[in-house]
C-alpha cells in the first residue's frame, strides 16, 4: 500500500535483500563454470561471462520474472530476515511500542490465513460503503480526501520533497498518476502487448468486482467503465522519456495560481485536511495533468465512485482472503510480468513487515550482520572513487576551467551515507496489533505518509535515509548532492571480502563510480553543489556534453531487445551513462590503487584485466521472462541486463585491448562514436 513519492537515481530497481556474508564468501569471484568458455567475448560479452550460469538457473522459478545474481542474493536474504522476524513475532510479551513487538505482531497477523480467509473482503466494506454513500461532489471530494489521509492517493501523488531552486526547504510536490496499470502508454500505445493488456486489465477489474459481489453484467460495465476514466487521465499523463526533465516537471506556484488553472477540485479543503499549512509554494509537476483532474471532477459521479472503489479494491487486495490475492497476481503477476505462481505467504508476509516497518526491521538486522568494518572499507573505497573521479574532471579536453572549478566543488561537497542511519525512525506510536493485518497496514501507511508530509515547510532532515539497511542496492540523490550505501550491498557479487583488487573494484568500485557520476549526468547535472536546480555550466561545455551523451542515446536505441522491441536509449540514458561512467572512473581507481599500473599476475588463469571486466559482467547475470522484459522496455530507466554489459563495455578502451576486439566485431564501435565523457 506504499504510495508516497521519492525520487533518486539508483543502481538498479529494489533488488534484494541481504544474505550471510560468509555463506556468500564461499562463492568462487570468477568461477569459468559460470561462463560460456565458447562464445566470442568480441561478439556477446554478456553470454561469454555468464552463459554457464544462466543455462545452470533454468528454467526460471515460477515465482520469479527475472531471476538473477540479485535475486540469489534476495533468497538467502528472505531465509535470514525470517529467521530474525520469526524470533520477535513467537514472543507475545514484548513490550508495546518496541521494535519486537511491532515487528513480532506484524508479521503474525499476516500469517494468520485462517482468520484473514474467513474475513472476505470485510476488512474494507465499510470503505466501500462510505463511498457509495456519496451523493454529491462535496461529498465525494470528502471521500478522495479520507482516501489520502489512509495513504491510499487516488488521483495523483502528493508528496514531500525539497524544493528544486532551494534544496533548504522542503515543500509540497504534485505529480501525476491513478493509473493501475502504471503507465501512459499501455492505454494509449496499440502495438500487440498493449492491447492484450487493455483487455486483461478489463477483464480483470470485472473479476475483483465480481469478487465483491457485483451481478457479472454489472462489474462487466463497471470494468469498462473505469479503464475509460483512466484513459482519459492516460490522455493528460506525460511520457516516461518526458518524466525525466527536471526543468519540465517543476513548475512551482501559490495555491490560488493551482486553484486557477484546476478550479474544479476542492485545493484549500485537500491540504487543510491532511495538515499542510504551507501552501504558499506547491510544486505542480505537470500542469496539463492538473487541469485535467479539474474536469475530472465532473465525470459521472457513479462512474468516479467506482473508479474509488477500485483503487481501494486494487490497493488492499493483497491483505484480503485468497480468492482477492489470487486474481490480483493473476493481472499483475502472471499477465504483466510472466510470473507463474505466486510466493509463499511467508515471504508476501515478509516484504510488507520490510515495507511498513522498515528501519524497525533495519536494527535488528545490523546487529546481527553488518560488522563495523565493512563501513571503513566502504569509506575507504569511496573516497578512492571520488579521487579518481576528480582526476579525469581535471583532464578533460573537452570541459573548461571554469566548469571544471564547479564540477570539483559538487564532487567534493557530495555526502556520503554508509551501513545505516545515525538516527532511526521512531515507530513507537504506530498501533500495532495481532487483530487485523490490513488495519496494521494501514495505521503503519499513515504513519509513514503523515512523517513525509509533516516535512513540508521545513528544512529537509539531512540524516534521513530513502532505503533501508537491509537494502542491495544504493542512490543518489541530486537535492541532497549524498550517495547512500546500504549496508546489505557488501556482499558477492558486489564485494568480496577475500577477493583480488580487481574483481572488488569492478563491483562495488562500480557501484560507486555510478552513484557518484550520476551528480554529473544528463539530469544530475542540472543539480549544484548545494542540490539546487540550477545551470552552473558555461554554454559550450553543456552543448558538448548534449553532443557526447548523444551517441548513448543512438547506440542504445539500436539494441533490440526481444523481436522488433528496441531499448529506449532516451529513457535510459541517465543510467548508461552512470554505467560507462562508473567504469570508468573504477578502472581510474583501480589503477591507482596499484600505483597506477595495472597488475599482471594471473589468478585462476585470467589476468587481472580480464578479471575486472569478468566481474563487472557477472554482476548483470540474470534470465528474464519475454513479458518481463517488455514491461521493462516501457517502464524501466535501466538498460537490461544483457546490454548494461554489451552496451557499456565497447565505450571503455581497455575493453578492446583485453580482448582483442577489432573493427567487424559486433562489440567494436569506431572511436569516434563512442561515448567520451568522462
Amino acid at each position: 500500500m506504499k504510495f508516497y513519492f521519492t525520487l533518486f537515481f539508483t543502481l538498479a530497481i529494489t533488488i534484494g535483500y541481504f544474505q550471510n556474508l560468509s555463506a556468500a564468501e564461499k562463492q568462487k569471484p570468477i568461477d569459468k563454470a559460470n561462463m560460456n568458455l565458447s562464445a566470442n567475448p568480441a561478439e556477446d560479452f554478456f553470454e561469454y561471462a555468464n552463459g554457464g550460469w544462466m543455462k545452470k538457473n533454468l528454467p526460471i522459478p515460477d515465482e520469479y520474472s527475472i531471476y538473477g545474481a540479485f535475486t540469489q542474493l534476495q533468497e538467502d536474504n528472505y531465509k535470514n530476515l525470517r529467521s530474525l522476524v520469526e524470533a520477535v513475532s513467537k514472543k507475545t510479551n514484548s513490550t508495546k511500542g518496541s521494535i519486537e513487538q511491532l515487528i513480532g505482531d506484524y508479521y503474525a497477523a499476516g500469517m494468520d490465513d485462517a482468520k484473514i480467509n474467513g474475513l472476505g473482503f470485510q476488512p474494507i466494506k465499510q470503505y466501500l460503503k462510505d463511498i457509495d454513500n456519496c451523493y454529491d461532489r462535496e461529498a465525494l471530494m470528502k471521500a478522495i480526501i479520507e482516501m489520502y489521509k489512509m495513504g491510499l492517493g487516488n488521483l495523483f501523488s502528493l508528496y514531500a520533497a525539497q524544493d528544486e531552486t532551494n534544496s533548504n526547504m522542503v515543500i509540497a510536490n504534485l505529480y501525476q498518476g491513478g493509473l493501475g496499470m502504471g503507465d501512459r502508454d499501455y492505454y494509449l500505445s496499440a502495438d500487440k502487448r498493449s492491447e492484450e493488456l487493455k483487455e486483461a486489465y478489463v477483464n480483470h477489474i470485472q473479476k475483483m468486482f465480481e469478487l465483491i459481489k457485483y451481478e457479472s453484467p454489472v462489474a462487466r460495465k463497471t470494468a469498462i467503465d473505469i479503464f475509460a476514466f483512466e484513459k482519459k487521465m492516460a490522455q493528460a499523463s506525460r511520457t516516461r522519456v518526458d518524466l525525466r526533465d527536471p526543468q519540465k516537471n517543476y513548475n512551482k506556484m501559490p495555491i490560488d495560481q493551482l486553484i486557477k488553472s484546476s478550479p474544479d477540485f476542492n485545493w484549500r479543503l485537500f491540504f487543510y485536511e491532511l495538515g499542510i499549512k504551507k501552501t504558499d509554494e506547491i510544486n505542480v509537476g505537470q500542469p496539463e495533468f492538473f487541469e485535467n483532474i479539474s474536469k475530472m471532477m465532473n465525470e459521472d459521479i457513479k462512474v468516479f465512485k467506482e473508479y474509488l472503489k477500485w483503487h481501494i479494491l486494487n490497493s488492499t487486495s493483497d491483505y484480503l482472503s485468497q480468492e482477492f490475492v489470487d486474481e490480483h497476481f493473476n493481472f499483475y503477476g502472471k499477465v504483466f510480468t510472466g510470473k507463474q505462481k505466486n510466493q509463499e505467504r511467508w515471504k508476501r508476509i515478509l516484504n510488507q513487515t520490510n515495507g511498513d516497518l522498515g528501519e524497525a526491521v533495519g536494527q535488528i538486522y545490523v546487529k546481527e550482520f553488518f560488522p563495523p568494518e565493512a563501513k571503513q572499507k566502504m569509506l575507504k573505497l569511496v573516497e578512492n572513487l571520488r579521487v579518481a573521479l576528480g582526476q579525469r574532471i581535471s583532464k578533460l579536453d573537452w570541459m573548461s576551467a571554469p566548469t571544471k572549478k564547479e564540477a570539483a566543488a559538487k564532487l567534493a561537497g557530495i555526502n556520503v551515507k554508509i551501513g545505516y542511519p545515525d538516527k532511526w525512525i521512531d515507530y513507537s506510536s504506530i498501533d500495532i496489533s495481532r487483530e487485523s493485518y490490513l488495519q496494521n497496514s494501514i495505521n503503519a501507511t499513515k504513519f509513514n505518509y503523515n512523517r513525509e508530509l509533516a516535512k513540508i515547510g521545513n528544512p529537509p532532515d539531512r540524516q534521513d535515509w530513502g532505503m533501508t539497511p537491509q537494502t542491495v542496492n544504493a542512490y543518489y540523490s541530486p537535492n541532497m548532492n549524498e550517495i547512500v550505501f546500504p549496508a546489505a550491498i557488501l556482499q558477492p557479487p558486489f564485494f568480496f571480502l577475500e577477493a583480488d583488487d580487481a574483481v572488488n573494484y569492478a563491483a562495488i568500485g562500480t557501484v560507486i563510480g555510478h552513484e557518484m557520476t550520476h551528480g554529473f549526468d544528463d539530469q544530475g547535472r542540472q543539480y549544484d553543489k548545494e542540490g539546487n536546480l540550477k545551470d552552473w555550466w558555461q554554454a559550450s561545455d553543456a552543448e558538448k556534453f548534449t553532443k557526447r551523451v548523444s551517441s548513448l542515446v543512438k547506440q542504445y536505441d539500436s539494441f533490440v531487445a526481444i523481436e522488433d522491441q528496441h531499448v529506449n536509449g532516451e529513457l535510459t540514458l541517465g543510467e548508461n551513462i552512470a554505467d560507462v561512467g562508473g567504469l570508468t572512473v573504477s578502472f581510474t581507481a583501480w589503477k591507482n590503487a596499484n600505483g597506477g599500473k595495472v597488475p599482471t599476475e594471473k589468478i585462476d588463469g585470467f589476468l587481472p584485466i580480464e578479471r575486472f571486466f569478468l566481474s563487472y559482467a557477472q554482476v548483470w547475470r540474470n534470465n528474464i521472462r519475454d513479458k518481463e522484459l517488455l514491461r521493462r522496455l516501457k517502464e524501466d530507466v535501466h538498460s537490461p541486463g544483457r546490454f548494461r554489459v554489451n552496451g557499456a563495455l565497447p565505450n571503455i578502451p581497455e575493453f578492446y585491448s583485453t580482448f582483442g576486439i577489432k573493427k567487424g566485431d559486433k562489440l567494436y564501435l569506431p572511436e569516434e562514436e563512442r561515448a567520451k565523457i568522462w
